[in-house]
Order: structure tokens, then sequence, then C-alpha cells
């Protein structure tokens, strides 16, 4: 028998997210107990195990919240009436603004980050897949108009997203605080677009 979350639990569930979230960006991951959380919810520890077996599984809500905040964009782009070319410039663009945002600009929120990248791969993983599943219909309907001429949309898009990657992963964009990602990014975005067979300026 599958179990089946009534609007309580869900609401329970959520009010100990968004509270690990506030923890987390007050005072860091790695400080944030179970037990802090508990209190400021006026609830036992035990009760905040019923929902999340580990801090790790609260740390994985987390993350596919603000991860989740990213696809929705991502989706919106995908969805907009611009140009398949020009979808893929904003595509590049904000998930490495968001990102930055996010995950490193609030040094607090990075140690959630770190966390989730070496101990959650799965979740970080399947972000991965959809936002990659974005950039192929993005890229799928560039093809279609003729914008495009690459043989694989998946392909293509999985190639975008490795030249995204120093642009977006968290680490990289750690790294490399304080240098002209601007005109390096507009540089790659021109690259990948001539890639995949565009022409236009």
């Amino acid at each position: 028998m599958t179990f089946m979350l009534d609007n309580r639990d869900t609401d329970t569930r959520c009010r100990i997210v968004a509270q690990a979230e506030a923890f987390f960006r007050q005072i860091g991951y790695t400080k944030t107990t179970v037990a802090d959380i508990a209190k400021a919810l006026k609830m036992s520890p035990a009760n905040v195990y019923r929902f999340f077996d580990s801090k790790k599984a609260i740390n994985e809500a987390v993350a596919e919240v603000m991860m989740r905040g990213v696809e929705e964009a991502a989706e919106a782009i995908a969805a907009s009436q611009a140009s398949p070319p020009e979808k893929v410039r904003r595509f590049v663009e904000t998930v490495s603004r968001m990102n930055a945002e996010r995950y490193v600009e609030d040094r607090r929120m990075h140690e959630m980050v770190e966390a989730a990248l070496d101990e959650s791969w799965s979740i970080v993983e399947a972000h991965l897949e959809r936002l990659h599943a974005i950039l192929t219909r993005i890229i799928g309907e560039g093809m279609a108009r003729g914008d495009f001429d690459v043989g694989d949309a998946a392909v293509a898009a999985g190639c975008v997203q490795a030249g995204m990657l120093k642009f977006c992963h968290p680490r990289h964009i750690m790294d490399c605080q304080g240098m002209a990602f601007g005109a390096q990014m507009d540089g790659m975005i021109q690259f990948m677009l001539r890639g995949l067979g565009w022409r236009g300026r």
C-alpha cells in the first residue's frame, strides 16, 4: 500500500524545509542541527525525523526547491516567443546568474551546495537531466525552424551543457569569483550557437 501524505503532513514538510533553509542562510549548513529546526518549529526532533530520516534528506529537499526555481525559469524561456538562438543565450545566462545568486554569493548556502554535490549527486543529476530536456526542446525547435543544423538535438544539448560548465557549476563559479565572466560567457555562447549551425548575429 502506498503511503500518502495528507494536507497537514505536506504543510509540515514544507515548514521543515523552509525553516532549514532559513537556518542554512543564517548560521550555515554545517552548524544547523535537526534539533535547531525542531525547536524553531516547536516540535520534537522525533517528529522532524518522521518526515525526513536524516539531515541529509532535509538538505536534499532544500536543494530541490532551489533547483526547481532554476528549472521553472528555464521552462519560461523555452515557452517564450523569443527565437531559438535567443532562447539558448537566455538559457545559459539565466542558469549562470541564478546559480551564482543561489549557491555562491551566499557563502553559507554554498555549504549546503557542497554537501549536495558530495553526498546527494542523484538529485543534482536529476536536475541536470531536466535542464537537458528543456534545452533539447529549444534546440529541436531551432532545427525545425532552420535556425540550427545538427543531427541530434539531445546530443547537441549535452554539448551546450558541457560548454556551460565553467559559467554555471557552483564550484567553478566560486573558484572564478572576481573574474570578468561577461565577455567570456558571451564568447562561449557565440561559439555554441555557431556549433549549432546558426549563422546569424
